[in-house]
């Protein structure tokens, strides 16, 4: 397999991490998106939305979309599931992780980001408050949700799922920008948790070919 992705971007290490848990291998091909390399050949025939990551199969069919390639992944490479085996359960560690996914992460892109600065001329502090103030709402909704669940190592239970996935990077960008995660103990607990484990070690951007310190 081959994956496009750049070592800062949250998509990516959602499904850098998904790939270590399952202990695939596969050859990783950097996108350096504040270059623009996204919007320029050859990665524009690889995706058509010009978003990182894409996943090459071993077959050399082309997937997008970090959560729908995480499915994929545990569709054909079940063991170890990063998601529950009842319908019950699936359903509880998809919501967690669209919160991050779909409620968080797209108020902070880098794309939603430049436009604030570039378009609308926000200045870098007002930049950087906008994006604190919805990652902490949205963390604290998490919290909230987690709250309502018993009580596990990670957010669903003994075992990494589809949330860790995507929780963890969207601390790591939290700490870039200096997000208050006080009064959050489930989800840094969790947060924690996964960074004691060797696949979230591995897929972390520090351990990126491309990384940037």
């Amino acid at each position: 397999m081959k994956l496009y992705n750049y070592f800062r971007s949250s998509a990516s290490f959602r499904v850098r991490i998904a790939l270590e848990l399952k202990g695939l291998g596969y050859e990783y091909l950097p996108v350096h998106l504040v270059k623009g390399e996204h919007r320029q050949e050859p990665y524009t025939a690889v995706s058509a939305s010009q978003l990182v990551p894409a996943l090459q199969t071993d077959e050399g069919e082309l997937l997008s979309q970090s959560m729908a390639i995480i499915e994929y992944l545990d569709e054909t490479h079940p063991e170890p599931a990063l998601l529950p085996r009842d319908a019950l359960g699936r359903a509880r560690v998809r919501a967690l992780a669209q919160l991050v996914a779909c409620e968080i992460h797209p108020l902070n892109n880098l794309r939603v980001l430049k436009y604030l600065t570039r378009e609308l001329k926000v200045d870098e502090a007002a930049k950087n408050a906008w994006y604190r103030h919805w990652v902490r709402d949205g963390l604290e909704k998490f919290e909230q949700e987690l709250a309502r669940l018993p009580a596990g190592t990670y957010c669903w239970g003994e075992t990494p799922t589809l949330a860790d996935c995507c929780l963890v990077p969207q601390i790591f960008n939290g700490k870039r920008f200096d997000v208050d995660f006080s009064g959050l103990p489930r989800t840094m607990a969790a947060f924690e948790a996964c960074m004691r484990h060797p696949a979230f070690q591995k897929a972390q951007p520090s351990s990126c070919p491309d990384n940037e310190g």
